[in-house]
């Protein structure tokens, strides 16, 4: 053999042995591991907590791994998140969180993690929008009666506490709206259904589940869908864009994996997790909160996070809006 042909045999091998470690190594790089923590940072009991164990349970039999879910509340979902933010990257710990992510984040400026750069994205379970609804005490059956009224009398729009969702939904509309309502904020949302129901709240934009069977009931009147579009689940109301043009807000939940977790592995845990979410049992479970599974790749789900976070926080600093507890 010569030393031509010998010296290509070589580039060769050297050339398949590199192709065959990358190969290898991007191979690790999206490999599962073992077992898999996912942290809700609330109580259970909540979507929170219902929505991370269906997850869990479907992701268990999709993956063939264990994965469980461990509720770590506090703080406004702070403590357990902060568990997340400090994890190892590796896919082991992951966070199941709603939009308050992005508001507690928004209004409260001693967080101990930077919300931008401790986590990954991973995947956007469920959205759906909420409710603007009215007391039955007043006088109002659309959104522009409502706007009206506020332009020639006080009136008020209360929420589960300063800097809920519920919250910054109420104070983006009277921004867009152009009108002055005043923000009574309760310690959860049941004493403001209370006041509502009793005639002394005149508004508040909640969650549908949040309602309870208030709405069945006739307990309130609902005027509007804050979504953009149209919502399946109430096929009659009109949306709040259509009287307040742009206007949109949707409840949402999704799951993060702390900085750094490698993109591969990220794309695998997003392709798992959107295949779960379309199934019948979580879609029925997303329908009780009026809201469904989302399909969005993993970059998609980082810009839409990033974009909520930037929309609430410019909204928290131009009306001076910060967590005081």
């Amino acid at each position: 053999m010569g030393k031509v042909q010998f010296g290509l045999i070589l580039k060769v091998f050297f050339m398949v042995s590199t192709l065959s470690i990358g190969f290898t190594a991007a191979g690790q790089n999206d490999a599962l591991p073992n077992a898999i923590r996912i942290i809700v940072p609330f109580t259970p009991g909540g979507s929170n907590d219902v929505f991370g164990r269906a997850l869990a349970e479907q992701l268990s039999r999709k993956l063939g791994i264990t994965v469980l879910v461990e509720n770590k509340p506090g703080a406004g979902g702070m403590i357990g998140s902060a568990e997340v933010a400090r994890a190892k990257p590796d896919g082991t710990t992951l966070l199941l969180s709603s939009n308050s992510f992005v508001t507690r984040a928004a209004t409260d400026d001693k967080l101990p993690f930077d919300s931008k750069t401790a986590f990954t994205p991973v995947a956007m379970v469920a959205q759906g929008g909420m409710l603007l609804v009215v007391s039955n005490d007043t006088p109002y059956q659309t959104v522009a009666d409502l706007i009206n009224d506020s332009k020639k009398r006080p009136i008020n729009f209360g929420s589960a506490g300063i800097g809920s969702i519920g919250h910054l939904s109420g104070e983006l509309f009277t921004k867009m709206a152009h009108v002055d309502i005043t923000h009574v904020p309760y310690k959860g949302i049941s004493p403001a259904m209370t006041d509502m129901i009793g005639g002394r709240l005149f508004s508040m934009i909640t969650t549908s589940a949040s309602l309870g069977g208030a709405i069945k009931g006739a307990q309130v009147r609902p005027l509007a869908v804050t979504s953009l579009t149209a919502s399946k689940f109430f096929p009659n109301l009109p949306t709040v864009a259509q009287t307040v043009p742009g206007y949109s807000v949707n409840v949402w939940w999704g799951v993060y994996a702390p900085a750094n977790t490698p993109p591969p592995l990220v794309a695998r845990l997003n392709r798992a997790i959107r295949d779960v979410s379309a199934q019948p049992k979580l879609m029925d479970l997303f329908a009780a909160e009026a809201a469904e599974p989302s399909d969005m790749s993993a970059t998609e789900f980082s810009t839409y996070v990033n974009e909520e976070l930037e929309k609430w926080q410019q909204l928290a600093r131009e009306r001076g809006i910060k967590q005081i507890d």
